[in-house]
């Protein structure tokens, strides 16, 4: 068997796909961009045939441009955006709505109605989670109470709920497969991560029936059988893992201890705490890091909702850049007596703050501000955030011998050196960038390649991990203070007051 692997990325404004070869070495890619929708302030929808549409496509565009066919891919991974809600018929596997992204806030009044009904410590105890529009489970109530006759098609057992993996393998397997792995189910809100289970009592709050929920299975498995027509051959998808789980993964994070943040469309820290499940005194999350061979490791994870997307809007929105490069170029050049800061809160504020009603905001403004402040504001935004989530977490875990602050970092944002050098500075601590940037696809693939048995197992997996470059602090600490403290302000100055 040979040893490449396909990686699907299916991510919130783009797809992916990766072939890697047996020396986990990219051999071919394969990007699409699709639209985003956003039916009403604080919405944020996709069409799930366009998300299809663009995986297929850089599939195929993948493994053509790896110069193989199709039957030398020995597995598929998948990884996706997490919380982003699909519902379809089970009969046609067509969508009964567009999906509702991680993004959306619709449901941020249903939250606040269960918050004051006193349910948010049994969703807190039994998912590690929040009761928060983020995640999956408000999502679902809200389609099946606002789709005409659906939740009664849902009671017959006639649709069927997953995120975006689920969908995928759904499709493609020919409806054959309705499955997800831990980590994706562990976000919906309605999964008991102790019992590692559908939670018959949330289940019954959400007014969500059962029949509609994938089987769950561990992160690498046997998931279905990847039909000949889609791809050209029958292939196995045998690894699948939330995009920040599998970030993990691809930084090989597999120790107690370790931290990762990966800067994508949003930016998400994750803390390994191996075996210990960990209550967050500071509104971080508990989850599942990931689920192998039947046994569970957790994480506390730090959210921060706009982060890739912040530099889309200084391109998409303001237009003061063509590429997402020239943000690190432009803050290079800023006036370094000018403090600006921009609280990102385009669609609420994440981790430790959880505040879906706050609204973005900018402070610090002179006459003299122009576009490479705001360019750098933008960027340090996303650093300022960074810190606050690792410092929740240290207060949350501080096990002696877990001490090590070093930083793994992944996604689009981190070719930026500016950005990375501004990271370290902010965090008072080293920050490790490394060889694969294309950490989240990598550590599907090795989930799918572990299982089939042509990569490497995790220990010499670990060992593979190289790094590119270290950013060490070169800021003086009352500097950075100061900048901290101005950070801080700003934030308090945009919560909402509701």
């Amino acid at each position: 068997m040979s040893g490449y692997i396909l990686a699907i990325d299916q991510g919130t404004t783009s797809s992916r796909a990766i072939v890697f070869d047996d020396r986990q070495q990219i051999a071919g890619t394969g990007q699409k961009e699709f639209p985003q929708h956003f039916p009403k302030s604080g919405w944020v929808e996709h069409e799930l045939e366009d998300i299809w549409e663009s995986v297929v496509e850089t599939c195929r565009a993948a493994i053509a441009d790896a110069g193989i066919a199709a039957s030398d891919i020995a597995a598929i991974g998948i990884t996706n955006q997490r919380e982003t809600v699909a519902l379809w018929d089970r009969a046609t596997g067509d969508p009964v709505h567009r999906a509702i992204v991680w993004q959306d806030r619709r449901t941020a009044d249903f939250c606040d109605s269960l918050k004051a009904e006193g349910h948010e410590a049994e969703f807190t105890a039994k998912t590690g989670l929040l009761l928060d529009p983020y995640f999956s489970g408000t999502k679902i109530a809200w389609l099946l109470d606002n789709v005409e006759g659906l939740r009664a098609r849902a009671e017959a057992g006639e649709i069927a709920f997953g995120t975006i993996d689920t969908f995928l393998i759904w499709r493609l397997t020919g409806g054959e497969s309705h499955v997800t792995d831990a980590t994706n189910a562990a976000r919906t809100l309605i999964f008991n991560i102790d019992d590692e289970d559908w939670d018959d009592g949330l289940l019954d709050i959400l007014r969500i029936p059962r029949a509609v929920l994938p089987d769950v299975l561990d992160c690498a498995a046997d998931f279905g059988t990847a039909k000949a027509v889609i791809l050209g051959a029958d292939i196995p998808v045998c690894g699948v893992a939330g995009d920040q789980q599998a970030a993990t993964i691809g930084q090989a994070c597999f120790e107690p201890g370790m931290f990762k943040s990966t800067y994508g469309t949003g930016c998400f820290a994750l803390l390994n705490t191996g075996r210990d499940r960990v209550e967050s005194k500071n509104r971080m999350l508990t989850t599942i890091a990931y689920r192998l061979g039947g046994e569970t490791t957790y994480a506390l994870e730090g959210s921060i909702f706009m982060a890739g997307a912040s530099v889309q809007w200084l391109r998409d929105g303001l237009g003061i850049i063509e590429t997402a490069a020239e943000s690190g170029e432009m803050a290079a050049k800023a006036d370094p007596e000018q403090d600006v800061y921009l609280v990102p809160a385009f669609v609420g504020l994440g981790a430790p703050h959880w505040d879906a009603n706050a609204r973005g905001a900018m402070f610090g403004l002179t006459r003299g501000t122009g576009p490479n402040e705001i360019a750098k504001a933008t960027l340090e935004a996303v650093c300022y955030q960074t810190r606050d989530l690792l410092e929740a977490m240290h207060d949350d875990w501080d096990t002696p011998g877990h001490t090590s602050t070093t930083l793994r970092v992944d996604g689009g944002m981190v070719a930026s050196d500016w950005t990375m050098q501004c990271l370290a500075d902010i965090l008072d601590a080293p920050v490790d960038r490394p060889v694969v940037l294309e950490t989240t696809a990598l550590g599907a693939a090795w989930l799918a390649g572990s299982h089939v048995g042509v990569w490497p197992d995790r220990e010499e997996f670990s060992k593979s991990w190289a790094l590119e470059s270290q950013f060490t602090p070169k800021m003086g600490e009352e500097e950075r203070a100061r900048k901290y403290a101005g950070w801080k302000d700003a934030v308090e100055r945009t919560l909402s007051r509701v």
